[in-house]
């Protein structure tokens, strides 16, 4: 499997035979590192960071030039600076991002409406009824390569298979600017070779488990008795890498596919210990949640936080709801109730919480008895009051002059308007 620095990379010749595809993974390169290269030539060919180097904030993105020395993304920006002491930090420029990404996506779908968006920088699209018009999913991979490149200036890597998943490996592995197609008979032995965190889904702990029962590559995946793999990861995990450790994936390209969850999460300038300030701290991006939530259309049926403490352990913890909600409120205390029982030997350096398992909002049959209404009249009038004079004007006497760890604000939240704040 190709890494993250652009090592072990491969890529298709000019022409090369793409039978039996029809499903492109397109994935930008290092994207905003790229696009503050773009806006600043002189940056080319340096390694180069996006993150305040102030306070604790994060790695956004980085050049393959600081990656090559360990940089990854959401990494302290201080850690990154101790790898590649020569990097550049650039501060993000969000709006910017966005501008180019909503141009990317209109270029893909000038070749085909099925685009199914995964976030800011890349999409799935399905090519197989794009034949007649543009050609083989191979030339309209390499054309569309070529578009982004003349009308944005930026690269991206694509690939192209039979299957998403298949798809979305080629484009890991051809990274950076490149193109790698996987014909549907040579998709078993491109994935014999692989490593299990390659399969969708398998994280270290997944990989930990396999590893220790001997099963390192998707080739040893199929070799082990589909016993070993349900008794190592539970069935349903077991039943899937099994059938992607084939070749086989049934998703399709979900033009409709909408966000998956909505959060905001705060890394604090000083690490904390003081509950009070922690819960409050909860309160408020339980509200920032549920005005999201509203102002999407959903609710949410389950509630997730995430606590990391000073030594960067990082605790997740989630609850299902008897009625789903978009009702700040009723996320704050479940986010409450999760937070009591987690174990914390020490200071909080981040705190956040996140809705999940979304659905349109008035869904389900209306109760006998809405607990939340209440509640529901006071933060629609406070979404009033913010469409008409801003988000913050109005917010809970608990949380004003509230100094977060005694470092003042602001911290360096992930920005809500990308979808993963």
């Amino acid at each position: 499997m190709g890494r993250g620095d652009g090592t072990g990379r491969m890529v298709s010749p000019e022409g090369a035979d793409d039978s039996g595809t029809g499903i492109l993974h397109v994935d930008m390169d290092a994207f905003y590192a790229s696009v503050e290269v773009l806006d600043d030539p002189s940056l080319r060919g340096k390694p180069v960071i996006v993150g305040s180097p102030e306070g604790r904030s994060v790695v956004s993105s980085a050049t393959y030039e600081a990656r090559r020395y360990g940089v990854r993304s959401a990494m302290p920006v201080s850690q990154a600076l101790r790898l590649c002491p020569t990097a550049i930090t650039v501060d993000p420029h969000f709006d910017r991002y966005l501008a180019l990404s909503e141009q990317v996506m209109s270029i893909f779908g000038d070749f085909t409406p099925l685009v199914e968006p995964l976030s800011i920088d890349e999409a799935f699209l399905d090519v197989r009824g794009a034949r007649r018009l543009w050609g083989s999913p191979g030339r309209i991979a390499g054309m569309l390569r070529r578009r982004v490149l003349e009308e944005t200036g930026l690269t991206c890597s694509v690939g192209v298979a039979a299957t998403k998943h298949v798809a979305k490996m080629a484009s890991t592995i051809s990274k950076p600017d490149g193109l790698l197609i996987v014909t549907a008979d040579d998709t078993a032995a491109f994935l014999a070779p692989q490593p299990v965190r390659a399969l969708w889904g398998v994280g270290p702990k997944a990989a930990e488990a396999l590893a220790a029962r001997g099963i390192h590559t998707i080739a040893d995946v199929l070799d082990a008795p589909r016993g070993v793999l349900d008794r190592a990861l539970g069935a349903a995990m077991g039943e899937r890498i099994w059938h992607l450790a084939r070749g086989l994936d049934a998703r399709e390209v979900d033009t409709q596919r909408v966000e998956k969850s909505i959060g905001h999460e705060e890394t604090f300038h000083a690490d904390i210990d003081d509950d009070a300030v922690l819960r409050a701290e909860l309160r408020r991006l339980a509200d920032r949640v549920g005005a999201r939530l509203r102002d999407n259309g959903w609710e949410a049926t389950t509630i997730a936080i995430k606590v990391r403490l000073a030594d960067f352990t990082t605790i997740s913890r989630s609850t299902t709801l008897a009625e789903p909600t978009a009702v700040g409120q009723r996320i704050g205390d479940a986010a409450h109730g999760l937070f009591e029982a987690v174990e914390r030997p020490m200071a909080v350096r981040l705190i956040g919480v996140r809705a999940e398992r979304l659905r349109p909002a008035g869904a389900s049959a209306p109760a006998l008895w809405d607990q939340d209404g209440g509640w529901r009249r006071i933060e629609g009038a406070v979404d009033d009051a913010s469409e008409r004079f801003g988000r913050g004007v109005i917010t809970r006497a608990t949380l004003l002059g509230r100094a977060r760890g005694g470092a003042g604000l602001p911290s360096h939240p992930r920005p809500g308007a990308l979808g993963e704040p």
